[in-house]
Protein backbone atom coordinates (compact mmCIF):
# COMPACT_ATOMS: atom_id res chain seq x y z
CA UNK A 1 0.00 0.00 0.00
CA UNK A 2 1.38 3.41 -0.89
CA UNK A 3 1.29 5.94 2.11
CA UNK A 4 -1.13 8.48 1.76
CA UNK A 5 -0.44 11.69 0.32
CA UNK A 6 -3.08 13.71 1.77
CA UNK A 7 -4.99 12.92 5.32
CA UNK A 8 -7.67 14.35 6.77
CA UNK A 9 -8.80 13.15 10.15
CA UNK A 10 -11.78 14.02 12.04
CA UNK A 11 -12.20 17.62 10.31
CA UNK A 12 -14.81 19.61 12.19
CA UNK A 13 -15.47 23.34 11.27
CA UNK A 14 -17.38 26.11 12.86
CA UNK A 15 -18.85 29.27 12.06
CA UNK A 16 -19.74 31.32 14.94
CA UNK A 17 -22.58 33.52 14.66
CA UNK A 18 -24.71 35.96 16.63
CA UNK A 19 -27.24 33.32 17.57
CA UNK A 20 -24.78 30.25 18.23
CA UNK A 21 -22.48 28.13 16.11
CA UNK A 22 -23.01 26.06 13.29
CA UNK A 23 -21.81 23.15 12.55
CA UNK A 24 -20.96 22.81 9.30
CA UNK A 25 -18.07 19.67 8.81
CA UNK A 26 -18.70 17.38 11.63
CA UNK A 27 -15.85 15.13 11.80
CA UNK A 28 -14.43 14.44 8.42
CA UNK A 29 -12.05 11.72 7.89
CA UNK A 30 -10.51 10.71 4.43
CA UNK A 31 -6.61 10.33 2.34
CA UNK A 32 -5.70 9.99 -0.73
CA UNK A 33 -2.95 8.18 -2.39
CA UNK A 34 -0.41 9.97 -5.13
CA UNK A 35 -1.96 9.75 -8.11
CA UNK A 36 -4.99 8.78 -6.82
CA UNK A 37 -8.31 10.81 -7.54
CA UNK A 38 -10.57 11.18 -4.94
CA UNK A 39 -14.38 12.63 -5.67
CA UNK A 40 -16.42 14.40 -3.12
CA UNK A 41 -20.07 14.08 -4.29
CA UNK A 42 -23.48 15.68 -2.71
CA UNK A 43 -26.03 17.99 -3.03
CA UNK A 44 -25.28 21.59 -2.53
CA UNK A 45 -24.71 23.06 0.80
CA UNK A 46 -23.62 19.36 1.78
CA UNK A 47 -19.82 20.62 2.62
CA UNK A 48 -18.04 19.70 -0.74
CA UNK A 49 -16.53 23.21 -1.60
CA UNK A 50 -15.91 23.94 2.44
CA UNK A 51 -14.07 20.89 2.94
CA UNK A 52 -11.55 21.84 -0.38
CA UNK A 53 -11.34 25.64 1.11
CA UNK A 54 -10.41 23.87 4.48
CA UNK A 55 -7.76 22.00 2.94
CA UNK A 56 -6.05 24.60 1.42
CA UNK A 57 -6.62 27.05 3.65
CA UNK A 58 -9.13 29.60 2.17
CA UNK A 59 -11.85 29.52 4.75
CA UNK A 60 -13.93 32.34 4.64
CA UNK A 61 -13.80 34.13 7.92
CA UNK A 62 -15.81 33.51 10.34
CA UNK A 63 -15.32 30.12 9.47
CA UNK A 64 -12.37 27.75 11.38
CA UNK A 65 -10.97 24.64 11.67
CA UNK A 66 -12.66 23.87 15.48
CA UNK A 67 -10.87 20.30 15.33
CA UNK A 68 -9.43 17.71 13.40
CA UNK A 69 -5.80 17.70 11.68
CA UNK A 70 -4.78 18.04 7.88
CA UNK A 71 -1.17 16.34 6.86
CA UNK A 72 0.11 16.76 3.42
CA UNK A 73 2.38 14.12 2.57
CA UNK A 74 3.68 13.28 6.27
CA UNK A 75 3.40 17.43 7.27
CA UNK A 76 0.43 18.86 9.34
CA UNK A 77 -0.43 21.76 7.82
CA UNK A 78 -3.86 22.62 8.95
CA UNK A 79 -2.25 24.77 11.89
CA UNK A 80 0.77 26.82 9.64
CA UNK A 81 0.32 30.54 10.12
CA UNK A 82 -0.62 32.41 6.82
CA UNK A 83 2.86 33.29 5.49
CA UNK A 84 4.12 29.51 5.48
CA UNK A 85 0.33 28.30 4.43
CA UNK A 86 0.79 30.56 1.46
CA UNK A 87 3.79 28.51 0.11
CA UNK A 88 2.38 25.55 0.51
CA UNK A 89 -0.76 26.47 -1.55
CA UNK A 90 1.06 27.51 -4.52
CA UNK A 91 4.13 25.15 -4.55
CA UNK A 92 2.90 21.75 -3.06
CA UNK A 93 -1.41 22.16 -3.24
CA UNK A 94 -2.66 23.52 -6.32
CA UNK A 95 -6.17 25.09 -6.50
CA UNK A 96 -8.73 24.82 -9.54
CA UNK A 97 -11.94 26.46 -9.34
CA UNK A 98 -15.44 26.29 -10.77
CA UNK A 99 -15.02 29.70 -12.30
CA UNK A 100 -12.08 30.56 -14.49
CA UNK A 101 -12.85 34.38 -14.16
CA UNK A 102 -12.13 34.58 -10.37
CA UNK A 103 -8.99 32.62 -10.75
CA UNK A 104 -7.23 35.04 -12.99
CA UNK A 105 -6.82 38.83 -12.82
CA UNK A 106 -8.28 40.37 -16.30
CA UNK A 107 -5.77 43.30 -16.04
CA UNK A 108 -2.81 40.83 -16.76
CA UNK A 109 -1.60 38.81 -19.64
CA UNK A 110 -2.22 34.91 -18.83
CA UNK A 111 1.35 35.14 -19.44
CA UNK A 112 2.08 37.84 -16.75
CA UNK A 113 0.31 35.20 -13.97
CA UNK A 114 2.06 32.15 -14.90
CA UNK A 115 5.27 33.80 -15.00
CA UNK A 116 4.62 35.32 -11.77
CA UNK A 117 3.23 32.12 -10.10
CA UNK A 118 6.37 29.97 -11.49
CA UNK A 119 9.10 32.82 -10.45
CA UNK A 120 7.71 32.93 -6.82
CA UNK A 121 7.51 29.35 -6.28
CA UNK A 122 10.22 27.32 -8.58
CA UNK A 123 13.88 29.19 -8.53
CA UNK A 124 13.60 29.82 -12.38
CA UNK A 125 14.93 32.98 -14.13
CA UNK A 126 12.33 34.90 -16.26
CA UNK A 127 13.13 33.68 -19.55
CA UNK A 128 13.31 30.29 -18.33
CA UNK A 129 9.71 30.44 -16.33
CA UNK A 130 7.93 31.87 -19.37
CA UNK A 131 9.39 28.78 -21.11
CA UNK A 132 7.86 26.62 -18.91
CA UNK A 133 4.91 28.44 -19.21
CA UNK A 134 4.11 28.12 -23.04
CA UNK A 135 5.23 24.48 -22.21
CA UNK A 136 2.39 24.22 -19.80
CA UNK A 137 -0.33 25.77 -22.11
CA UNK A 138 0.99 23.54 -24.77
CA UNK A 139 0.36 20.29 -22.27
CA UNK A 140 -3.21 21.69 -21.41
CA UNK A 141 -4.31 21.79 -24.83
CA UNK A 142 -3.77 25.62 -25.58
CA UNK A 143 -2.57 25.82 -29.43
CA UNK A 144 -0.31 28.17 -30.48
CA UNK A 145 0.48 28.72 -26.66
CA UNK A 146 3.44 31.35 -28.18
CA UNK A 147 1.18 33.83 -29.59
CA UNK A 148 -1.44 33.09 -26.70
CA UNK A 149 0.73 33.40 -23.54
CA UNK A 150 0.59 37.06 -24.12
CA UNK A 151 -3.25 37.62 -24.30
CA UNK A 152 -5.74 38.46 -21.69
CA UNK A 153 -7.98 36.52 -19.95
CA UNK A 154 -11.04 37.77 -22.18
CA UNK A 155 -9.52 36.72 -24.97
CA UNK A 156 -10.17 32.83 -24.01
CA UNK A 157 -12.88 31.14 -24.66
CA UNK A 158 -14.76 29.65 -21.07
CA UNK A 159 -12.65 25.41 -21.80
CA UNK A 160 -9.88 27.72 -22.71
CA UNK A 161 -9.73 29.68 -19.57
CA UNK A 162 -10.25 26.81 -17.49
CA UNK A 163 -7.26 24.75 -19.50
CA UNK A 164 -5.12 28.29 -18.39
CA UNK A 165 -6.34 27.62 -15.21
CA UNK A 166 -5.61 24.45 -14.46
CA UNK A 167 -1.65 25.46 -16.34
CA UNK A 168 -1.59 27.72 -13.16
CA UNK A 169 -2.38 25.06 -10.69
CA UNK A 170 -0.11 22.96 -12.05
CA UNK A 171 2.93 25.44 -12.49
CA UNK A 172 4.97 24.39 -9.42
CA UNK A 173 4.32 21.10 -10.09
CA UNK A 174 2.01 20.33 -6.82
CA UNK A 175 1.65 17.34 -4.89
CA UNK A 176 -2.06 17.72 -4.56
CA UNK A 177 -4.32 18.99 -6.64
CA UNK A 178 -8.28 20.64 -4.93
CA UNK A 179 -10.83 21.21 -8.14
CA UNK A 180 -13.55 22.71 -7.13
CA UNK A 181 -16.71 21.67 -9.61
CA UNK A 182 -13.85 22.34 -12.33
CA UNK A 183 -16.41 21.04 -15.47
CA UNK A 184 -19.59 22.65 -14.07
CA UNK A 185 -19.59 26.04 -15.67
CA UNK A 186 -18.72 24.55 -19.03
CA UNK A 187 -20.33 22.63 -22.55
CA UNK A 188 -20.57 18.50 -22.45
CA UNK A 189 -17.75 18.63 -24.81
CA UNK A 190 -15.19 20.40 -22.96
CA UNK A 191 -15.63 18.89 -19.88
CA UNK A 192 -14.75 15.89 -21.30
CA UNK A 193 -11.77 17.58 -22.71
CA UNK A 194 -10.62 18.71 -19.05
CA UNK A 195 -11.71 15.54 -17.24
CA UNK A 196 -9.33 13.90 -19.58
CA UNK A 197 -6.70 16.62 -18.84
CA UNK A 198 -6.93 16.21 -15.22
CA UNK A 199 -7.04 12.35 -15.34
CA UNK A 200 -3.73 12.62 -17.34
CA UNK A 201 -2.17 14.86 -15.47
CA UNK A 202 -2.45 12.92 -12.27
CA UNK A 203 -1.11 9.74 -13.99
CA UNK A 204 2.01 11.59 -15.79
CA UNK A 205 3.09 13.57 -12.74
CA UNK A 206 1.65 11.42 -9.87
CA UNK A 207 -0.38 14.32 -8.35
CA UNK A 208 -3.80 13.20 -5.92
CA UNK A 209 -6.19 14.77 -7.27
CA UNK A 210 -9.34 16.15 -4.48
CA UNK A 211 -11.89 16.85 -7.29
CA UNK A 212 -14.97 18.23 -5.93
CA UNK A 213 -18.27 18.44 -7.85
CA UNK A 214 -21.93 17.38 -7.42
CA UNK A 215 -22.23 15.40 -11.61
CA UNK A 216 -22.22 11.24 -10.62
CA UNK A 217 -21.03 11.15 -14.35
CA UNK A 218 -17.77 13.14 -13.80
CA UNK A 219 -17.31 11.35 -10.87
CA UNK A 220 -17.84 7.75 -12.59
CA UNK A 221 -15.40 8.94 -15.77
CA UNK A 222 -12.85 10.53 -13.44
CA UNK A 223 -12.34 8.49 -10.15
CA UNK A 224 -11.17 5.65 -8.41
CA UNK A 225 -12.83 6.12 -4.91
CA UNK A 226 -15.88 8.54 -4.32
CA UNK A 227 -17.12 10.03 -0.88
CA UNK A 228 -20.84 10.48 -0.90
CA UNK A 229 -21.02 14.07 1.54
CA UNK A 230 -24.39 14.63 3.33
CA UNK A 231 -25.21 17.99 5.69
CA UNK A 232 -21.34 18.15 6.58
CA UNK A 233 -20.62 14.37 7.05
CA UNK A 234 -19.81 11.53 4.57
CA UNK A 235 -22.34 9.22 4.38
CA UNK A 236 -20.78 6.70 2.25
CA UNK A 237 -17.40 6.08 0.65
CA UNK A 238 -15.23 3.28 -1.53
CA UNK A 239 -14.24 2.28 -5.10
CA UNK A 240 -15.88 4.06 -7.63
CA UNK A 241 -17.99 1.30 -9.42
CA UNK A 242 -19.34 -0.02 -5.92
CA UNK A 243 -20.80 3.00 -4.86
CA UNK A 244 -22.50 3.46 -7.98
CA UNK A 245 -23.48 -0.05 -8.91
CA UNK A 246 -24.30 -1.58 -4.98
CA UNK A 247 -24.11 1.61 -2.49
CA UNK A 248 -24.90 0.94 0.85
CA UNK A 249 -26.69 4.00 2.58
CA UNK A 250 -30.42 4.86 1.38
CA UNK A 251 -28.86 8.48 0.61
CA UNK A 252 -26.44 7.10 -2.02
CA UNK A 253 -29.08 4.85 -3.55
CA UNK A 254 -31.19 7.89 -3.64
CA UNK A 255 -28.80 9.47 -5.83
CA UNK A 256 -27.96 7.11 -8.08
CA UNK A 257 -31.72 5.97 -8.59
CA UNK A 258 -32.68 9.62 -9.91
CA UNK A 259 -30.13 9.61 -12.81
CA UNK A 260 -31.08 8.21 -16.26
CA UNK A 261 -29.57 4.97 -17.47
CA UNK A 262 -29.12 4.62 -20.92
CA UNK A 263 -29.79 0.75 -20.77
CA UNK A 264 -32.53 0.86 -18.41
CA UNK A 265 -36.47 0.92 -18.69
CA UNK A 266 -37.77 2.78 -16.50
CA UNK A 267 -40.86 5.08 -16.45
CA UNK A 268 -39.89 7.72 -13.89
CA UNK A 269 -36.83 7.88 -11.65
CA UNK A 270 -36.42 7.93 -8.21
CA UNK A 271 -36.50 11.27 -6.13
CA UNK A 272 -35.28 11.80 -2.49
CA UNK A 273 -38.40 13.01 -0.81
CA UNK A 274 -37.32 16.64 1.62
CA UNK A 275 -34.72 18.52 1.60
CA UNK A 276 -31.26 19.03 3.20
CA UNK A 277 -31.34 20.68 6.56
CA UNK A 278 -30.21 24.18 7.24
CA UNK A 279 -27.40 24.22 9.37
CA UNK A 280 -29.14 25.57 12.27
CA UNK A 281 -31.79 22.36 12.12
CA UNK A 282 -29.78 19.32 11.63
CA UNK A 283 -31.57 16.69 13.21
CA UNK A 284 -30.41 14.53 16.39
CA UNK A 285 -29.04 10.83 15.25
CA UNK A 286 -28.49 10.59 11.58
CA UNK A 287 -28.78 13.67 9.65
CA UNK A 288 -30.73 11.65 6.87
CA UNK A 289 -33.39 10.56 9.08
CA UNK A 290 -36.10 12.94 8.28
CA UNK A 291 -36.00 11.91 4.20
CA UNK A 292 -34.93 8.51 4.55
CA UNK A 293 -37.10 5.05 3.55
CA UNK A 294 -35.96 2.89 6.20
CA UNK A 295 -35.69 4.72 9.27
CA UNK A 296 -36.32 3.63 12.89
CA UNK A 297 -35.98 4.85 16.26
CA UNK A 298 -32.57 4.30 16.62
CA UNK A 299 -31.51 6.41 13.53
CA UNK A 300 -33.88 9.46 15.28
CA UNK A 301 -31.46 9.31 18.41
CA UNK A 302 -27.70 7.64 17.66
CA UNK A 303 -25.81 9.07 15.17
CA UNK A 304 -24.11 5.91 13.24
CA UNK A 305 -20.06 6.07 12.49
CA UNK A 306 -18.90 4.85 8.83
CA UNK A 307 -18.83 0.84 9.34
CA UNK A 308 -17.88 -1.82 6.44
CA UNK A 309 -20.77 -2.31 4.16
CA UNK A 310 -19.43 -5.34 1.51
CA UNK A 311 -16.98 -3.21 -0.73
CA UNK A 312 -18.07 0.21 0.67
CA UNK A 313 -17.81 1.94 4.09
CA UNK A 314 -21.43 3.63 5.15
CA UNK A 315 -22.73 5.63 8.54
CA UNK A 316 -26.08 4.01 8.42
CA UNK A 317 -27.97 1.58 11.26
CA UNK A 318 -29.75 -0.39 8.50
CA UNK A 319 -27.76 -0.07 5.48
CA UNK A 320 -29.08 -1.42 1.94
CA UNK A 321 -27.75 -4.43 1.13
CA UNK A 322 -26.65 -5.61 -2.66
CA UNK A 323 -29.38 -7.83 -2.91
CA UNK A 324 -31.82 -5.30 -2.08
CA UNK A 325 -30.43 -3.07 -4.79
CA UNK A 326 -30.92 -5.59 -7.46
Amino acid sequence: MTAPLLEVSHLRVEFPTRHGTLLALDDISFAIAPGEILGIVGESGAGKSLTGAAIIGLLDPPGRIAAGEIHLAGRRIDNLPDEQMRRVRGREIGAVFQDPLTSLNPLYTVGRQLVETITTHLDLTAAQARRRAIELLASTGIPAPEARIDHHPHQFSGGMRQRVVIALALAAQPKLIVADEPTTALDVSIQAQIIALLKRVCKEQGAAVMLVTHDMGVIAETCDRVAVMYAGRIAETGPVADVIHRPAHPYTVGLMGSIPAMDEDRESLLQIDGAMPRLTAIPGGCAFNPRCPHVFDRCRVERPELEVVGATRAACWRPVTPEAVQ
